[in-house]
């Protein structure tokens, strides 16, 4: 059960594997772009390609599908990057449903775990398998793995490194389920180093969070533009005109104008002011223009 790009490394994982994927299960075709034209989401499209069987429900309760579903007698499901599930019909098969979640979980549970761990300025992430059950992402651990974050990786990058490294545990986790081997580890406080922590979320990220606060560090503006890049950019105003900003560069040096306001020399830099430095724009696009470098936008715009 998946939707995007993210769920096409897993379910692609486990075909190679020779896994018996007993039917696909993904949201409907859903009108987009300036036609409105139904567009198929990415798993179905590896479905539809690889000739698999191809649930498509509007709901999950629906009597219908709940009866295809029972039908298969699938001996596990596999969640990635999907919506939330009854209870009928996680509990569905012999084996239970098992989630793959991009974080190390306890930490970031929620909707949006890449965008929050870049956002805060994490080193490391990791993606973890876990028994589904009631609450969201509290299901008991089946496995885990850590990777770092780099200084300037963009959600964007952790997203693709996490897709490849969750696919393969994924696999890891299926194979341990069949061969018995497995053993299921609460998400209750443990003595250890995790424990100690205090608990962070990933809730869904609102237009709210994408306004760019330039009376912040130079460090947590930037952790922000990569948090949210490349999709849905953080932005700020110019001139009364919405400016997303998509790439940009920390510049330590103590700014000479207040927070929120620009210097530039019109041909090859525009710089905002934080709070301790500046931000210097390397990709952007302004409101009703394309995207673009910050050279050939000032070469068209005055300011």
């Amino acid at each position: 059960m998946g939707t995007p790009e993210f769920a096409v490394a897993s379910l692609d994982v486990l075909v190679k594997a020779g896994c018996h994927v007993a039917a696909v299960v993904t949201a409907p075709d859903k009108p987009a772009g300036r036609g409105m034209e139904l567009q198929q989401s990415a798993v179905k499209k590896y479905a539809v390609e690889h000739g698999l069987r191809l649930l498509q429900p509007e709901k999950l309760k629906n009597a219908e599908f709940l009866s295809e579903l029972k039908s298969l007698q699938a001996d596990l499901q596999i969640v990635v990057a999907f919506r939330m599930l009854p209870e009928l019909v996680w509990n569905m098969p012999p084996m239970g449903t098992i989630n793959l979640h991009g974080s190390l979980l306890p930490q970031y549970r929620g909707a949006a775990p890449i965008n929050w761990a870049v956002i805060n300025g994490e080193k490391e992430t990791g993606v973890t398998t876990f028994k589904l059950k009631h609450e969201i992402d509290t299901g008991d651990i089946l496995l885990q793995q850590s990777f770092p974050i780099g200084g300037d990786d963009t959600a964007g990058d952790v997203h693709d490194k996490m897709k490849e490294i969750g696919a393969k545990l994924l696999l890891k986790t299926v194979e341990g389920i069949a061969n018995g081997v497995l053993k299921e580890q609460p998400q209750s406080p443990q003595p250890g180093a995790l424990s100690q922590q205090p608990l962070k979320h990933a809730p869904k990220i609102f237009t709210e969070t994408y306004l760019i606060d330039w009376t912040k560090s130079t460090a947590e503006v930037y952790n922000l533009i990569r948090g949210l890049a490349p999709y849905p950019a953080a932005f700020t105003f110019l001139t009364g005109k919405k400016l997303k900003i998509y790439k940009a560069e920390k510049v330590v040096q103590a700014p000479a104008i207040i927070p929120g306001e620009t210097a530039t020399d019109h041909k090859t830099y525009l710089h905002f002011a934080t709070a301790d430095g500046y931000i210097a724009i390397t990709e952007l696009q302004l409101e009703g223009k394309k995207k673009m470098r910050v050279a050939d936008f000032l070469r068209g715009y005055r300011f």
